[in-house]
């Protein structure tokens, strides 16, 4: 694990994140320009062209976050926080399956609810390895916080 330390770790986190990015994006495209155009939204919904800028920052500070704590983790300790950060991208990219995919709304929020937790676990398990990594999620879970208000609005809206 040592390489991982290095840049390549955070060659590698960028790109672990931006393909989780990517998979998220390909049920998000299949359904932004029709479904979601045609869903009731709360007037508080940022403007569509908001939400890559917010996700690509968002994504970034995450890879930056987990190479930290690589370059600071020792070897016995590296699986843990490895392993939970793993967890909140996974489900990341199921919400994006539940809500943009299957177009379920409902399944979405009780999911996101799990992300917004699985989040702040990640930055729980960061925090003794790399202060700096636990605060990079900080926006990512405020923003996690701020979807979940508005998957609950939409599902409540068009249920």
């Amino acid at each position: 694990m040592a390489i991982l330390r290095g840049w390549p770790g955070l060659v590698v986190a960028l790109a672990v994140c931006f393909a989780a990015a990517g998979i998220g994006g390909w049920f998000t495209a299949r359904s932004v320009g029709e479904w979601y155009a045609d869903l009731s939204k709360p007037a508080w919904t940022p403007p569509d062209s908001i939400f890559g800028p917010v996700w690509s920052l968002l994504y970034a500070l995450m890879a930056v976050a987990l190479w930290l704590v690589w370059r600071k983790v020792d070897e016995a300790d590296f699986a843990l926080p490895t392993v939970v950060f793993g967890v909140q991208l996974v489900l990341n990219v199921v919400w994006s399956m539940l809500f943009f995919g299957i177009r379920r709304p409902d399944l979405a929020f009780a999911e996101v609810i799990l992300l917004w937790l699985a989040i702040l676990a990640t930055a729980v398990t960061f925090w003794p390895h790399s202060r700096l990594a636990a605060a990079l999620l900080t926006p990512y879970l405020a923003w996690v916080g701020f979807a979940s208000a508005l998957n609950l609005a939409i599902w409540r809206m068009n249920g």
